[in-house]
């Protein structure tokens, strides 16, 4: 079991100054112990999903064209219907949830970078450069989340007093993406920080890997396309082989997304969930399970294979279309209405319902929580961020784009299809945009892709998208209250 899942802590308002990490740098680091322990304060907001995100990768599903928002009705799950109907506005939708962890994990990992610049009693210094390394990843990380959903954002790389919140200017974001890469380059470069960990007691832990995918991934938002071809390369080694890391595409792609699979060989940055921790309803932002499970099941479901769910995110006709006589379709979607027809089940039709669910994350009857707590909190699911295929798929684009090595982008693109079947194509934008949907499809990619290579305003125009707009979250309406920042442009 992994340690880091299980510190939590309240969520206040960014603007308050996150009062956690105040204790932490008062309180902690006056041993090895309470440095670790100030190391997983700052890996914890990663897990968080928001007040009513139910699953921030659900909220941008439900922003793509593969996901609806559905629930009950169109106030049932707001954030959902906002997101997948674009009027998020700066006093409604999602955006102070992926503002307020993002900006909290920064507020810890800037704390904890700077207790560590300092002599720590008991503390190794390995260990001590480990953790550094693993600091600058997270800053990274939230960082990242900020700027390709605010764009925006103020740039924090010291602990705050009280007094300077009111002073906060916004960045430009060239400045945060040069931070980004500068903290992950630092973090790659340390030496202490493994290729591999063992995953029954670090699961979860940043790894040199890792901090590759990302930077590679960083670099791609930034069309430094031989930068990112050149990172991705060493996470991916040969296609189709086992990398430098272990790292190797399963063979089965049902067994990606299994709760009893996790930390497979095909995760490269895996958020752990748990139903050990037998989470209850007082706190729903800060569960340790993984609720999107729950939001993703079908309405008042009496039938074989899963529980009842809130009927969240139903599958569009597009994806449908899309997935169509491809062999992942069955382990991507849920053909309910097939399941009723044939007499085997039954459920209540919900809000844009089309009879299509999600089955990655499928509320699954063999992994109920019966320890204790909410079951519908306690799902032990892991969100898999980044995973082999993604980063094949990711330096083909990169290759492609960059007139670097055609057949090693061929054989990155065709090693995603082989694995479950499909006849070589050739390595086109086109075909590699389609192979990404298709492969990732529900995984919380399709929006962040769209917007990231100008085909958002097309592809979503039906749902509502305005292009010089919808790319971009609002800033928070609570946080222009009293500072410097101002709003994002159409708010």
């Amino acid at each position: 079991m992994v340690v880091l899942q299980f510190f939590t802590s309240c969520s206040e308002d960014f603007l308050e100054v996150d009062p956690k990490a105040i204790q932490i740098e008062t309180s902690y680091y006056s041993n090895a112990e309470e440095a670790f322990n100030g190391l997983v304060a700052t890996y914890d907001p990663i897990g968080w999903d928001g007040t009513s995100n139910y699953g921030n990768f659900a909220v941008l599903n439900a922003a793509s064209d593969d996901n609806f928002g559905g629930g009950g009705s169109s106030a049932d799950v707001p954030h959902l219907n906002l997101m997948n109907s674009f009027q998020v506005d700066p006093a409604n939708g999602p955006h102070p949830d992926f503002w307020d962890k993002n900006f909290r994990g920064i507020s810890r990992a800037n704390t904890i970078l700077a207790r560590l610049n300092e002599e720590i009693p008991g503390l190794e210094e390995d260990l001590r450069r480990r953790f550094i390394a693993e600091a600058k990843f997270l800053r990274a990380h939230y960082n990242f989340d900020l700027v390709r959903l605010f764009a925006n954002v103020p740039l924090i790389t010291t602990p705050l007093e009280q007094g300077e919140i009111y002073n906060i200017v916004q960045a430009d974001p060239e400045e945060v993406y040069a931070q980004i890469e500068k903290d992950l380059t630092e973090a790659i470069a340390e030496p202490n920080l493994p290729g591999t960990i063992p995953t029954d007691t670090e699961g979860g832990r940043v790894t040199k890997p890792a901090s590759q995918a990302l930077l590679g991934k960083i670099y791609l938002y930034q069309e430094k396309w031989t930068q990112a071809a050149t990172e991705l390369s060493e996470v991916n080694g040969i296609p189709g082989g086992t990398s430098q890391y272990g790292n190797f595409l399963l063979p089965d792609f049902a067994d990606i997304f299994r709760p009893d699979n996790k930390f497979n060989a095909e995760s490269i940055f895996e958020i752990g969930h748990t139903s050990i921790a037998a989470s209850g309803w007082g706190n729903t932002s800060l569960v340790e399970g993984l609720i999107a499970v729950q939001m993703f099941g079908p309405r008042s479901y009496n039938g074989p294979t899963y529980y009842s769910g809130w009927g969240g995110a139903p599958i569009t006709p597009s994806l449908i279309r899309a997935l169509e006589g491809d062999p992942r379709f069955d382990e991507t979607i849920v053909d309910i209405q097939a399941l009723v027809e044939a007499g085997e089940a039954s459920y209540v039709p919900g809000y844009q319902d089309t009879g299509y669910f999600i089955r990655k994350f499928a509320p699954l009857q063999d992994f109920r929580a019966t320890g204790g707590g909410a079951p519908p909190l306690n799902y032990p699911q892991n969100y898999i961020e980044i995973r082999l295929a993604d980063t094949y798929l990711m330096e083909a684009e990169a290759l492609v784009q960059g007139g670097g090595d055609i057949l090693r982008a061929a054989a990155l693109l065709n090693a995603v299809r082989a694995r479950v079947g499909l006849e070589p194509v050739e390595p086109t934008l086109e075909n590699i945009y389609r192979e990404r949907r298709l492969e990732l499809a529900t995984e919380g990619h399709r929006f962040l892709d769209l917007v990231r290579t100008g085909r958002a305003s097309q592809v979503l125009a039906p749902f509502g998208f305005n292009s010089g707009k919808n790319e971009l979250l609002p800033i928070p309406l609570e946080e222009l209250n009293n500072t410097q920042m101002v709003q994002n442009p159409g708010y």
